[in-house]
Order: C-alpha cells, then structure tokens, then sequence
C-alpha cells in the first residue's frame, strides 16, 4: 500500500506519483472509479462502494450509460466483445472469451458490448461485423479483430496487441 512517509525525499515531500503506484479500476457493477494499489490488484480487490469484486475474472457487461466510463477511467487494459445475441459465431466464442477472462485477469479486462442494445456506439466504433473485439488502453483503441477467435488465437491476440 502506498505510504507517503515511505516514499518521502529529504524534504519531505513524496516522491513518485501516486497515479504510478495505484490503478484506476471502474466497478464493473456500479461504475465508481476505485484506486487499488497496483501490487495488490491480484489480492482480488473489492469495490469501496458496493464492495463486489473488482476483478473477478469474468466478462461483465457494457451498455450505451457506462462505456465511455469504463473505457476512459481503467488504467488497465480493457478489451470489449462487440456483439448480439442473435449472432452464431458470437454465441460460438462466448465460452471462449470467459475462458480467456480467468487467464488474463487481473492484467486485462474483458467486457461485453451488445451491439443491438447500444448501436450508436457500435457505430461510432464503426461496427461493420460481429463479433469484433477491440482493445482499449488510457481511453484509445489500440487493437481490434474482428471475427470468432478459439481460445489460443485470442490469448496470443491479447498478449501481442495489449
């Protein structure tokens, strides 16, 4: 845990910046933005405010009222399925993609996007296809694929693009 007087130069003063030492991680289930100690994000780390876990290993679900929060407030990579439910290969990959979310949890983020429900922002990410994953750091796209990926594919996907 960061501790000021641990850190602090001769002058007093803290050296290093706290955002180095604490990620911002969004609550997947009410959205509140909490700061967890970045050698502690494998401790299972809970939400101050509704106390459920912050990374749980598993895909949550986005929708139109909370993306823009989870892409531009996590400092940690987040990769969202853009997706139906009417959609085969979306179907097909479900299970892979939580398969995926056990193994790169803590370090990456997975979430769900249904493009019915949100198509003004499917659109604005230019969704011609689903499933399409595009991944997401400091708020920008820095990766995207589209089609169903099996679970090698998409882990070797993560780990050269995120």
């Amino acid at each position: 845990m960061y501790s000021p007087a641990a850190s602090a130069n001769s002058s007093g003063i803290a050296s290093g910046s706290r955002s180095q030492e604490r990620a911002r991680v969004v609550c997947a289930n009410c959205a509140t933005i909490n700061r967890v100690p970045r050698a502690r994000l494998g401790e299972d780390p809970k939400c101050g405010s509704c106390g459920k876990a912050l990374l749980p290993g598993t895909p949550f679900e986005l929708d139109k009222a909370n993306f823009d929060r989870h892409i531009a407030s996590n400092d940690l990579p987040l990769v969202v399925d853009f997706w139906a439910p009417w959609c085969g290969p979306c179907r097909m990959m479900a299970p892979v993609y939580e398969q995926t979310a056990a193994r790169v949890a803590p370090d990456v983020r997975l979430a769900k996007l249904d493009t019915d429900q949100a198509p003004d922002v499917a659109a604005r990410f230019a969704i011609r296809g689903i499933p399409t994953l595009i991944a997401f750091r400091n708020g920008r796209e820095i990766a995207r694929q589209s089609g169903a990926l099996d679970l090698p594919s998409l882990l070797r996907w993560i780990k050269t693009n995120v």
